[in-house]
């Protein structure tokens, strides 16, 4: 338990503490309504507290999505694309032993991953040993996420594994499947405003679409999708969003860290012929924020993408 989140809790625990001794000084008093509300709430706040600390964090969800393209040939069965993002490792583990085996059962045929591998050097053998036994399952691509661009740039993240890191792109054929999978890291590319223009990754994207195969977008921030649209690219993979980490009911992510806010929060859109995913990821934002998760569990995504079915084309 990080210091942060060592003193909310103890904050808490004293909060209900003065409450209670408070409101039940005279053994003889009744409690009133006020008082036995606020007793409620923070008991409620604390419940709620302990759940998003040692419950959902280790509570994984596997979310499966069906797309269509023409790009599929007819009579085949397709792409299953496991996407992971934002692992965060710590110098604990939490879901990176038994993810591999999770994915393996899964029989993808790609696995992506959308950056943001570790939150500190301390974590680095435990993401190490997770991308090594991932990448025996199935072809993996991994892109940097700020993290990993901003402060661990000069640490080896992916030796030891099969895993390969994109700065461009590069075709394959699972399954006879041509595909496209292009990929940056979070900087490359770009100009030094991450408002500003694209420069590699505009002209990388320009010439993907073109050639027919299925294509597939690796970008930690769901920021490219108005280019990705624009050029027609088929999936675009992304996350670092978290999906809010922390959600409300009926409102959903506090904060994302996207330029677009809650448009692209977590899940699946369509964006003209660009089915954009945003995964929201495994682990938790690093420092000295609380390791925690409320009503956001952490995801695995499958992704298939069978043959179209006349009418009912999602990617061109």
């Amino acid at each position: 338990m990080g210091v942060t989140t060592t003193l909310v809790f103890l904050s808490a625990v004293i909060g209900i503490r003065w409450i209670v001794r408070r409101g039940w000084k005279n053994k003889e008093a009744t409690p009133t309504p006020i008082g036995f509300g606020i007793l409620t709430g923070g008991t409620a706040v604390v419940l709620c507290f302990l759940y998003a600390l040692f419950v959902e964090p280790y509570w994984l969800d596997v979310t499966h999505i069906k797309l269509q393209s023409a790009k599929i040939p007819s009579g085949s069965k397709g792409i299953r694309i496991a996407h992971i993002s934002d692992i965060h490792s710590d110098p604990q583990a939490r879901l990176e032993e038994k993810l591999p085996s999770i994915i393996a059962d899964e029989k993808p045929d790609l696995i992506v991953l959308t950056g943001d591998c570790i939150n500190s050097p301390e974590g680095l053998p435990i993401f190490k040993k997770f991308i090594a036994e991932v990448s025996k399952v199935a072809p993996t691509f991994v892109v940097k996420g700020n993290w990993d661009a901003w402060y661990w740039d000069k640490l080896d993240l992916f030796s030891g594994s099969s895993a390969i890191q994109l700065h461009g792109k590069q075709e394959l054929t699972p399954n006879g499947v041509p595909v496209t999978i292009v990929g940056f890291p979070v900087n490359e590319g770009r100009d030094p405003n991450p408002a500003g223009g694209i420069k590699a990754l505009e002209k990388t994207l320009r010439t993907t679409a073109s050639d027919g195969n299925f294509s597939i977008l690796l970008y930690h921030y769901p920021d490219l999708i108005e280019e990705a649209a624009k050029n027609n690219i088929d999936l675009y993979c992304a996350g670092h969003t978290h999906g809010g980490q922390v959600r409300l009911p009926f409102y959903g992510a506090l904060v994302t860290l996207s330029k677009f806010g809650k448009k692209y929060e977590a899940g699946l859109y369509k964006v003209q012929n660009t089915a954009l995913n945003v995964n929201r990821g495994l682990g938790m934002e690093g420092s000295i924020a609380p390791r925690i998760r409320f009503l956001c569990r952490p995801e695995l995504t499958i992704v298939d993408v069978e043959p179209a079915k006349q009418n009912q084309q999602v990617s061109n």
